[in-house]
């Protein structure tokens, strides 16, 4: 079955309960299948985000019978072929590699040689000194998240930290902590990254009740819906003055 290994957000690992890719067969039509899945991606999105890019290089597989992730094992995959295969059928399709969690230099090089960007989430920045994910750190093929789909909104995030990292976070920000979702928005937007993204939930300022995602947890999760009311005038204003001070306001067409 598919899955990942033990990581900070599970001690178990997350078994995923779903059957592996036979790549020994989806090679041998020369990768078909993929390629008319990010064909018609090409048709809806601007961008594709590849979820837990690093199973392209190896990817963890853990036996039928497992109770949970911990007796896997690390297999072989054929990503460049794959992606090479998909880039020559299509053409170019702006891709985003989800190189979190358990990162090897093959990943990397597979990820450089693609010329992929890959991520850096600012809510993993503050856990140790010097974390890769301090802006300071950051390089421009990549895209800046103030945290993901998977992580606690910015509020959340920081009302659960140790008072040492909280310190952390307001020293490096030169921030008292009182808009800290506002902090990582902007510090996200001053990045060097060529794309940065924001959860709404941030811009709206909202805490864990409006965490999107739990992982390793089945039940509760993708119930969090915006209101209405949410998307002020302020808000957008407040977002534009920041996309035109970071240059990263797209001219209108």
């Amino acid at each position: 079955m598919a899955g990942v290994p033990p990581d900070a957000f599970t001690s178990a690992g997350q078994l995923w309960g779903y059957p592996l890719y036979r790549w020994d067969r989806i090679e041998q039509d020369g990768f078909a299948w993929w390629i008319e899945r990010m064909r018609a991606a090409r048709e809806l999105f601007d961008a594709v985000r590849v979820d837990h890019f690093r199973a392209f290089a190896a990817y963890w597989a853990v036996p039928a019978s497992a109770a949970d992730a911990r007796g896997g094992e690390w297999r072989p995959a054929p990503g460049r072929e794959l992606w090479r295969s998909v880039s020559e059928a299509i053409g170019d399709l702006p891709l985003i590699a989800e190189d979190l969690g358990t990162i090897t230099p093959d990943v990397e090089e597979l990820r450089d040689s693609l010329e992929i960007p890959g991520m850096k989430v600012l809510q993993f920045a503050f856990s140790e000194n010097d974390s890769p994910h301090l802006p300071h750190h950051h390089v421009v093929r990549s895209v800046v998240y103030t945290g993901t789909h998977d992580n606690d909104t910015t509020r959340g995030w920081f009302a659960h930290l140790s008072l040492e990292e909280r310190n952390r976070v307001r020293d490096y920000l030169g921030s008292d902590g009182h808009e800290i979702e506002w902090d990582l928005i902007r510090a996200a937007h001053a990045s060097v990254s060529e794309r940065a993204v924001v959860p709404v939930q941030d811009v709206f300022s909202l805490g864990s009740a409006a965490r999107m995602n739990h992982p390793g947890l089945a039940d509760g999760n993708w119930i969090w819906r915006a209101r209405e009311e949410d998307f002020t005038h302020e808000r957008a204003a407040r977002l534009k003055r920041l996309a035109d001070l970071t240059g990263r306001l797209v001219p209108a067409k």
